[in-house]
């Protein structure tokens, strides 16, 4: 790439040299520094600058020596060096940004494999994909979750949304996650696994001032209950998007029939947490999701419509499944979502047995 400049410069030098005592096409030095900046450092554009600066003074030395000190020709020279400098200051405070966009990017990647380390591939006889889509392109992390915990009998699983953005809303994930995979395999019932994540979110509400903030933040949430063996799989839905089975391509929606509150709105509904069941079949693929899917936008303004769109498809791999649900969601929005969106997708082999 540094051709271009420099034979640019020697493109110039020679022309003008050989051109008409009235034409002066020295001021088109400026562009081989510019053309610099573009792909190269603020070393590299600094020679680039002293080399045109050097051609516009060699300039006026052949074509005649009372021109070098010219008010005209020393304008051109001081315009050349007063260009090259600002674009070297340029190039600096580019590569400085680059560096602390890069440091950004490591700090939100390692936060996100701290707060939502990725999902296994395999739960027990159960195979799973997930994924994560930041609206924020250098955050790559926000308010949604989701995470998986082993129990004797199989596994359980949480996706949920918290209210809200920024860090606040990463720190209260964190809080949920931990304290869902410090409590999901020692909680007798689902009912009481929630009836804990409420109360330990509605504890993170009270502010340091001994202020209650409950109903301020929350956090919708779906947990379920996956056997290992086939039967049915036990779900409570707080406040969250229902669930969606797959079988034979054709979608199905599960909705609860006795939904509960958002997480952190216990304390004022005074819920009773009871499960509702569904089949989850061999063969079956299960699909968890946050409203970032289902309230991704086109630039026509449509909402993205899953159980249409997933309707025919009859990938029974997570991970196929998982790739070309996020090439469909991004084709719709037209490649940027607005809001962040976590989907899970697990599938129960064929060969599963009861």
């Amino acid at each position: 790439m540094i051709v271009v400049p420099i034979a640019w410069i020697v493109a110039v030098f020679a022309i003008d040299v050989l051109a008409p005592s009235n034409i002066h096409l020295g001021p088109l030095l400026v562009a081989a520094p510019a053309i610099t900046a573009s792909f190269g450092g603020p070393r590299t554009v600094g020679a680039v600058a002293a080399l045109a600066v050097a051609a516009q003074t060699a300039i006026g030395l052949l074509r005649d020596r009372d021109e070098l000190f010219s008010s005209n020709h020393q304008a051109q020279i001081f315009a050349l060096v007063l260009v090259g400098a600002s674009l070297v200051v340029f190039c600096v405070l580019r590569d400085r940004r680059a560096r602390e966009l890069s440091q950004v990017r490591y700090v939100s990647e390692t936060a996100q494999r701290v707060v939502l380390p990725p999902l296994p591939g395999t739960l027990g006889p159960l195979r799973a994909a997930a994924l994560y889509l930041a609206a924020e392109e250098e955050a790559r992390i926000g308010g949604d979750l989701y995470a998986a915990v082993r129990t004797a009998t199989g596994t359980r699983l949480i996706v949920g949304d918290v209210r809200g953005k920024g860090m606040t809303a990463v720190g209260d994930a964190a809080l949920l996650l931990g304290a869902f995979r410090a409590a999901a395999h020692r909680q007798a019932s689902l009912g009481d696994l929630v009836a804990f994540l409420d109360k330990s979110v509605s504890w993170d509400l009270m502010e340091p001032d001994g202020t209650d903030g409950v109903g301020e933040t929350f956090i919708t949430a779906l947990v379920l209950d996956v056997p290992d063996r086939t039967g049915r799989v036990e779900m409570i839905a707080c406040g969250h998007p229902p669930p969606v089975v797959v079988r034979d391509g054709r979608p199905t929606t599960m909705h609860a029939a006795r939904p509960a509150p958002p997480l952190g709105l216990g304390e004022l509904a005074h819920p009773h947490y009871r499960a509702d069941s569904f089949r989850f079949e061999p063969g079956d693929l299960l699909l968890l999701h946050t409203d970032g899917v289902t309230e991704a936008r086109a630039p026509s303004g449509a909402f993205y419509p899953l159980t249409e769109r997933i309707t025919g498809w009859t990938d029974r791999d997570p991970e196929a499944f998982l790739r070309r649900l996020r090439r469909d969601l991004l084709r719709h929005v037209g490649g940027r979502l607005d809001d962040d969106a976590a989907v899970i997708v697990m599938a129960r082999p064929a060969s599963s047995r009861t």
